[in-house]
């Protein structure tokens, strides 16, 4: 009797070895992935059947940094140059515009046939993000620069 009882734990393991006679079946369970695609027949169209087509991806302009003669210290007309207080004050860098409670880091810059610019940046401020397209209008003489967003212009003189 101690006899089998000392060999009942071997009997046990013995048969947890055996293999499954019969696999689970789990419903929508894949178990034959390949690492390789297999071809799949054409069918023949019908007559008057949409094919689709993929429509050319426009190339990325190349855009470069905001021109040289727009950088530097800009605020409002009448507040005072050095006021980095002033709600009006800009500091534009050749791929940034450092507002008064924003940054934008210039994404494209594309010249308009009028001496102007359009400059998409992406924005953070105030615990938001935003993308935007400004448009710089540079007077001749260099001394102001109206900027219209969604409609509004604001000049500021430079500093």
């Amino acid at each position: 009797m101690r006899l089998v009882l000392a060999l009942l734990p071997l009997i046990a393991l013995a048969a947890c070895d055996k293999p499954a006679e019969k696999p689970e079946v789990q419903p929508n369970v894949v178990a034959n992935i390949s690492d390789r695609t297999e071809p799949v027949p054409d069918k023949p169209q019908p007559v008057n059947a949409t094919v689709p087509t993929q429509s050319p991806v426009p190339e990325k302009q190349a855009s470069g940094p905001i021109p040289a003669a727009l950088q530097g210290r800009w605020t409002g007309v009448s507040d005072q140059c050095g006021d980095r207080m002033a709600d009006l004050e800009l500091n534009i860098l050749p791929d940034q515009m450092v507002f008064h409670e924003s940054v934008g880091m210039v994404e494209a810059v594309t010249p308009d046939a009028d001496g102007q610019l359009s400059v998409k940046a992406a924005f953070t401020g105030e615990g938001q993000s935003w993308t935007r397209t400004l448009v710089l209008r540079p007077a001749a003489d260099g001394a102001t620069l109206t900027i219209i967003n969604d409609g509004t212009a604001v000049t500021r003189k430079r500093c």
